[in-house]
């Protein structure tokens, strides 16, 4: 039907993790919280819905399988990035590094930066409105890829 506009709405973004536990801390050190949780006995799987403060209608679904994923691929970069908007995007990175989270890609224009989960799904960080450039971010090489 040429001309004629589907009405759609976004609902999540689902990323399968290996353990739960692990990728929940780190979601709730970007700011995310549990908004939802399903635990489906029959299936042996528990979704996890996470989304920031006041976005709960914008939330990344954890999949767990109970029985493990061996058909989780060891490199998620087919699946793109998720990508969240920072109040400060130099103090979440210190948060994140103090954390033990690797900056892949430090954000050396003070406007984006690019991390990996446990599951190592590629995550970009955004600045709101625009810092200067600053140290030791904006002379930090780029470890890994993102």
């Amino acid at each position: 039907m040429k001309g004629t506009a589907m009405k759609v709405r976004y609902l999540h973004t689902m990323v399968r993790v290996k353990d739960l536990e692990r990728s929940m801390a780190f979601y709730e050190l970007l700011g995310l919280k549990e908004t939802r949780r399903i635990d489906n006995e029959k299936g042996r799987f528990t979704l996890v819905f996470m989304a920031p403060e006041g976005q709960e209608d914008c939330p990344v679904e954890l999949t767990y399988n109970w029985d493990g994923d061996d058909a989780l691929p060891s490199d998620s970069r087919h699946f793109g990035h998720l990508a969240y908007r920072v109040e400060n995007i130099y103090e979440m990175c210190q948060k994140l590094m103090d954390a033990g989270v690797t900056i892949n890609r430090p954000p050396r224009d003070g406007h984006m930066a690019f991390v990996r989960s446990p599951d190592n799904i590629s995550i970009e960080l955004l600045q709101e409105g625009t810092l200067e450039p600053a140290e030791p971010w904006a002379s930090m090489e780029n470890t890994g890829h993102w």
